[in-house]
């Protein structure tokens, strides 16, 4: 088998596991789906794809983007990342109707911390991050770049559900950011994936919306922070898993490099 065929084969099948169901192609020309009907166009998403040209995908990376340093002594100076995990003394409203702090998991080690916005039904129900729908969905998009979940500190902007999954408000998120913080202070990753515009914003310090933030590597505390959409908002808008797919490859490049 070539090069080309080989390459092709990998990136249908990592096509397979993000859920795709047709080969997207360069223009806007209607392919055949697996079980023979025909697929709508694919529509104009936000961003081109980083890197990519007609005869095929460079390893280039997007350009550089916007730089958050805050202090690093927010809280927990001296504390063990469990003790930075203990949200009981958070005092915002959230805490009144959760059932469970979701504060993240994942090794200490990792090289990968994937940031979202905030706790749903089921993880407020189990305490742990992205076990729902939402949840499997990025067990996939891991897999699709070789990693597997038990390899990723995976964790939100708020540590509490909001109520009917609402939007964290502003002094909600000022009460939690600080064991953001602090957790990537402890980790030290290699790269952050932020997963929808709540944890793109407060990451990154800005009100900037998430199209206008993919596609470039931005950083904080210098290390190197890439955009991508949240997903549960690919589980809304199937049409938004291909940019999904270029932004975690840029992020797969980035922990190889």
């Amino acid at each position: 088998m070539t090069d080309g065929r080989a390459l092709a084969r990998t990136y249908l099948e990592q096509q397979r596991l993000l859920g795709g169901d047709a080969v997207p192609l360069s223009d806007s020309r209607t392919v055949e789906r697996s079980d023979g009907k025909a697929s709508t166009p694919l529509p104009t998403t936000p961003g081109d794809s980083p890197g990519k040209t007609e005869k095929g995908q460079s390893d280039s990376l997007p350009p550089a983007g916007l730089t958050f340093d805050p202090p690093s002594d927010d809280l927990f100076s001296t504390d063990p990342i469990q003790q930075a995990a203990d949200l009981e003394a958070i005092a915002c409203r959230l805490c009144e109707h959760r059932a469970n702090t979701v504060p993240g998991e994942g090794p200490a080690d990792a090289r990968l911390v994937v940031v979202g916005e905030g706790p749903g039904r089921t993880e407020d129900e189990t305490g742990r991050p992205f076990v729902g729908q939402a949840g499997q969905l990025l067990t996939k998009i891991l897999g699709a770049i070789e990693l597997k979940r038990e390899q990723v500190f995976i964790c939100n902007v708020v540590k509490c559900r909001p109520p009917e999954n609402r939007t964290p408000q502003y002094d909600e998120v000022a009460a939690c950011v600080p064991y953001l913080f602090r957790q990537i202070d402890l980790l030290k990753p290699k790269v952050i994936l932020a997963m929808g515009n709540a944890a793109a914003q407060t990451l990154l310090n800005t009100k900037q919306s998430l199209g206008a933030l993919r596609n470039r590597v931005h950083r904080f505390r210098g290390i190197p922070v890439i955009v991508t959409y949240h997903p549960a908002a690919l589980l809304r808008n199937p049409n938004w898993k291909r940019p999904t797919w270029d932004d975690v490859r840029i992020a797969r490049r980035l922990l190889d490099g």
